[in-house]
């Protein structure tokens, strides 16, 4: 089995079929004894962090990665057969389809080392998989060769042979859309009818018999219940082409014992389900077109106002088509739409109602979106605050740099060399690039104190605070450091020149002004994970007009309380005060403990 794998730059394993909770650690102690490993990475959701169920390995060596491929392939890793293959870069390679083949109507038995196995003799095989659903395979799966004419002679030899008692199709593989340019040619000469709504008097003879009239048929079925009685649909399937069409021409529309009979091509289900699709997408986009610009978005309304009432309210800015404000069990759910007969009036009231108190509650007032634009901003947003909080923490150098989902084997240390805390996980640069240097002169006192500043910006991240009261690194030489590395220096540093750092830069929290405030009512409307975020938000430039230091940490312990009880503490600063005064003595000692802990007497 793959006596040479494919030249790649690289010697990197592709890993698919893996079990979502397989992680780094145990893929590097499944493939390690087959050679050394420089990077193992599972990749992942950008957004929920989770297994997207592949993951990569590069090894030092080519031969070790084709040692892997060769032994490893198909064994099993927490209940699932992992399913090996080189990595190929290059999509063009990947999706071109040359020597991969499709087979179909395989027996249920056949899993993927059954197929590999079946196939290899024809030739090198990139990838074998067989498709499956909860409930097993689904009958059909498909073989990469790694030559045009390997895929040829499988497909002479196979196909048309018994699998498991099973007579199986083998032929080339062919993209969606060459399916459905075939599929649309054939469907052009389609001779199979389909007719319904003939009530339930009708039998395939009485069918027969109307249809016949119109050219040979070569088979009529009426579909029945468990009973034997007419559904009142069936099929009539043609010799001829042009006789079918005839049939639909003259048949579909005509009344039939006082019923309207529809006549027309017979469809798959697919083909059906596909046709209803994009005419409910085509009536969605018309709906849309015609109402936007004119719908507008209320939020924050009292839980008094009403449909009339909201209708009052925006009715001297233009002609309201209709105004809704939207309910549960009765109850007002405190948002609603207004839709204007113009985008002109819907802008001026816009412009005239955001932020007007009504009720004694602050309007929100927008145009109204739609679920998937709100949800592409607010992950859009989501990524430009990712990025900028990655900016602030990350390092210059790429030899150093490590994002979340990479694993590297610990390096060896060796005796008798000065080192210090570390945080774990580094990766390697992009190909593997040689590191660069590190930066010299730092005592051991700074680099704790970069690793207590980095910490306190961890802990706002932590609560989803997006608010900095410290910077996220210093600036040696021209390098930014973040924390610390897991790596010694090498006994010339203590000869090395000392380099005195200026004390941290405080910078201002960002604080919106004019934030509306935060209502139970809003609280409860948004999804569980922002309400500790939309909590954080209000309380941080409270806290932090009090203790400007501490005010990370002090609004992380209090986000561990009830929600309800944040609320109160942000309609009452008595209360909130209080609490702080509880909690400052804590956070306090906190800070003294691990700045104890994180300075230790070392001699330079």
């Amino acid at each position: 089995m793959n006596s040479s794998g494919p030249a790649y730059p690289l010697a990197s394993l592709y890993v698919g079929d893996l079990h979502p909770d397989v992680t780094e650690a145990m893929l590097y102690q499944k493939f390690s004894p087959a050679g050394p490993i420089m990077s193992i990475r599972v990749c992942r959701d950008i957004i929920t962090r989770r297994s997207l169920g592949y993951a990569y390995i590069n090894f030092q060596q080519p031969a070790d990665a084709e040692c892997a491929l060769d032994t490893m392939n198909y064994e099993v890793i927490k209940g699932r057969p992992i399913r090996i293959m080189w990595s190929q870069r290059d999509p063009c390679l990947r999706k071109s389809g040359v020597g991969n083949i499709f087979i179909k109507n395989m027996d249920e038995s056949i899993d993927n080392k059954a197929l590999y196995d079946t196939f290899s003799v024809f030739g090198n095989i990139l990838s074998c998989k067989v498709v499956c659903d909860d409930n097993g395979s689904k009958g059909y799966g498909f073989v990469h060769f790694e030559t045009h004419e390997a895929a040829n002679r499988a497909i002479e030899t196979m196909n048309g042979m018994l699998l498991n008692d099973r007579k199986v199709f083998v032929g080339h593989f062919k993209s969606r859309k060459e399916r459905e340019a075939e599929f649309g040619a054939k469907a052009m000469e389609f001779t199979n009818v389909y007719i319904k709504n003939f009530g339930e008097d009708f039998d395939n003879e009485k069918l027969r018999n109307i249809f016949s009239e119109y050219g040979k048929t070569l088979s009529v079925r009426v579909m029945t219940d468990e009973k034997g009685r007419s559904r009142g649909f069936g099929f009539v399937n043609f010799e001829n082409h042009e006789d079918a069409q005839k049939a639909v021409a003259e048949m579909n529309g005509k009344e039939l014992n006082g019923k309207i009979l529809y006549v027309g091509r017979a469809q798959k289900r697919l083909e059906r389900q596909g046709e209803l699709k994009r005419k409910f997408e085509q009536i969605k986009q018309e709906r849309l077109n015609r109402y936007q610009g004119v719908n507008l978005y209320v939020k924050n309304l009292d839980d008094g106002i009403d449909d009339d009432k909201l209708r009052k309210e925006f009715a001297p800015y233009g002609t309201i088509t209709s105004a809704k404000v939207m309910t549960e069990g009765g109850r007002s759910k405190g948002f609603g739409f207004v839709c204007f007969s113009s985008p002109e009036e819907a802008t001026k009231a816009v412009t005239e109602m955001n932020g007007r108190i009504v009720s004694t509650k602050p309007l929100y007032v927008a145009l109204a979106q739609r679920k998937e634009e709100r949800k592409a901003i607010l992950t859009n947003q989501y990524m430009q605050r990712l990025a900028s909080v990655r900016a602030i923490s990350s390092p210059a150098m790429p030899a150093f740099q490590q994002s979340a989902g990479y694993y590297m084997p610990s390096i060896p240390q060796a005796q008798g060399r000065a080192f210090y805390n570390a945080v774990p996980n580094l990766r390697p640069a992009p190909r593997f690039a040689a590191q660069a240097p590190r930066p010299q002169g730092r005592k051991m006192w700074a680099v704790n104190e970069l690793f207590f500043n980095d910490l306190k910006i961890l802990l706002l991240l932590s609560f989803n605070v997006l608010h900095y009261s410290t910077a996220g690194g210093r600036t040696v030489g021209g390098a930014v450091m973040r924390g610390v590395n897991q790596y010694k220096y090498s006994s010339g540093v203590r000869n090395m020149q000392q380099v005195i750092m200026p004390p941290p830069v405080m910078e201002p929290a960002v604080h919106v002004k004019g934030q509306e405030p935060l209502t139970p009512s809003m609280l409860a409307a948004a999804p569980l994970l922002e309400q500790k975020q939309l909590l954080g938000e209000r309380l941080y430039p409270l806290i932090q007009a009090l203790h400007p230091n501490l005010a990370g940490k002090i609004t992380g312990m209090l986000l561990e309380i009830d929600n309800s009880e944040l609320l109160h503490m942000l309609e009452s600063p008595e209360s909130l005060d209080a609490k702080v005064i509880v909690k400052l003595p804590v956070c306090t000692g906190w800070c003294d403990k691990f700045l104890a802990f994180s300075i230790p007497s070392v001699k330079l």
